[in-house]
């Protein structure tokens, strides 16, 4: 359970680092260039092997039992906490009506999980990450303006981002399947 709240905290300093710590942030571009977000891309791709590894092996220890039904309700919202994480990337209309896409699928992405899983590192693992992105939304919003909303985009975009969140909820359920956590009901 250590390495999984090492992993965390690596995941949740790493990137609040630049908002909580601007001035060290600066300092470090300004003699290292862009060598810095290197740091921060080993940082975070550290954490994830670090919440993955010691996810799957943390021993089973129950919290609580979710209904059975919700099962259902992952299975159906996955595809939105997809589309909702590639939405600020796309080409859709509607991305301009949210302003955190991205945190907002991951913050659905990690209660989803939450609503099926109930022992205590799944615990752990979804519910920091799930406060993280909302803490990470509440910091983002205090230390940047509000940006002009996106204005382009086309009913062609969002088709293509649902088709592409379609084909992304395949894959993972593939992944799942190969990691032995068969995603669907029976």
């Amino acid at each position: 359970m250590a390495i999984l709240v090492l992993g965390l905290a690596l995941w949740v300093g790493a990137h609040l680092f630049k908002r909580i710590a601007p001035g060290m942030r600066a300092r470090m571009t300004e003699r290292m260039g862009n060598g810095s977000k290197g740091i921060f891309a080993i940082a975070l791709a550290l954490s994830v092997v670090l919440m993955v590894i010691s996810y799957q092996r943390a021993a089973f220890v129950n919290v609580y039992v979710p209904p059975s039904w919700t099962v259902h309700l992952v299975d159906l919202f996955m595809i939105l906490a997809i589309a909702l994480f590639g939405l600020g990337s796309s080409k859709s209309n509607l991305r301009g009506k949210l302003r955190h896409p991205q945190l907002s699928g991951f913050a659905l992405w990690a209660g989803l999980h939450l609503t099926v899983n109930g022992d205590l590192a799944s615990v752990v693992l979804f519910g920091t990450l799930f406060v993280w992105a909302f803490v990470e939304m509440a910091v983002i919003n205090a230390s940047e303006p509000r940006p002009t909303p996106y204005t382009g985009g086309s009913t062609v975009g969002t088709i293509r981002l649902l088709v592409i969140s379609l084909v992304l909820y395949a894959i993972i359920t593939a992944v799942h399947a190969w990691l032995g956590v068969w995603p669907f009901p029976g």
